[in-house]
């Protein structure tokens, strides 16, 4: 048999492991197709948004900024939908940690942070199936808006989506268990009736709102619509929304950083 030459001997005989980029992408597959299988779980992530844009909605005229009302619901019910997703499936990834599902992924090649790039992949691909489902039936069924108003509510749903699995992340190392990837997606649907996302609030309930988390997301992805304009009157400067996601992103990232460090001081 003839000895192993070039690169191949090379990594033999320094001991490096093979690139873990081919199991990464297959996890990342095998992970994707397994969230989409989950009809549940789907079922909050899709079908529950879509329903309730037919409900409130549909053949919602009324003008809002430079669209209408329909297009208004749209933005709201799309990103409840992505939020949705990125937190329960950054929950999940951190309760198979928390419950040893990381040690078995430790006799993999895959490295653990192809495993944090793998699990964010499926998180923004899941969060992606909602805004891209919702905002196409509106796109049918009569939502209006400028050009510009449905690019820059698209990408700010999508990629605002990110802050909630950080989220997902720090309430399933706070709350350590198989039912903590419930109580951050239950905690959502509260922190969506308080940030302005089902139905407009105004007076205290305002006041409190603009101080949740899920407020600053949805305005900022509909600022471009209403240019700040609330349903019920009065108006929210861009630097609010900015500062509300700015502010609970480096709530959420210490929160995290908190819980992994007390999980591994529990180790």
């Amino acid at each position: 048999m003839n000895a192993p030459t070039g690169t191949a001997a090379a990594e033999r005989s320094e001991g490096v492991r093979p690139a873990p980029r081919p199991q990464m992408l297959t996890y990342a597959r095998l992970d994707l197709r397994r969230q989409l299988r989950d009809r549940i779980g789907m079922f909050f992530v899709v079908g529950l948004p879509t329903f309730m844009y037919f409900v409130f909605g549909l053949g919602s005229e009324d003008p809002v900024g430079t669209g209408n009302v329909a297009m208004y619901v749209m933005i709201s019910m799309a990103a409840y939908g992505a939020v949705t997703a990125t937190t329960s499936v950054a929950g999940s990834a951190t309760t198979e940690q928390v419950m040893g599902w990381g040690r078995q992924l430790g006799l993999t090649p895959m490295r653990p942070l192809a495993f944090v790039a793998a699990k964010a992949a499926v998180a923004m691909s899941v969060a992606a199936v909602p805004v891209a489902l919702i905002f196409a039936i509106g796109a049918a069924t009569g939502a209006r808006g400028d050009w510009r108003d449905w690019t820059l509510a698209a990408a700010v749903v999508w990629l605002g989506s990110a802050l909630f699995a950080i989220y997902g992340l720090a309430v399933c190392l706070v709350f350590r268990g198989p039912n903590a990837p419930g109580i951050a997606s239950g905690m959502i649907v509260i922190m969506a009736f308080l940030g302005n996302v089902f139905a407009p609030m105004s007076g205290l309930l305002l006041e409190i709102g603009r101080l949740t988390p899920l407020y600053g997301y949805v305005a900022l992805a509909r600022f471009s619509l209403t240019d700040g304009e609330l349903p019920g009157g009065g108006r929210d400067a861009l630097w609010l929304p900015v500062a509300n996601v700015l502010a609970w992103t480096a709530v959420f990232a210490l929160l995290a950083l908190w819980g992994l460090r007390r999980s591994r001081a529990r180790v």
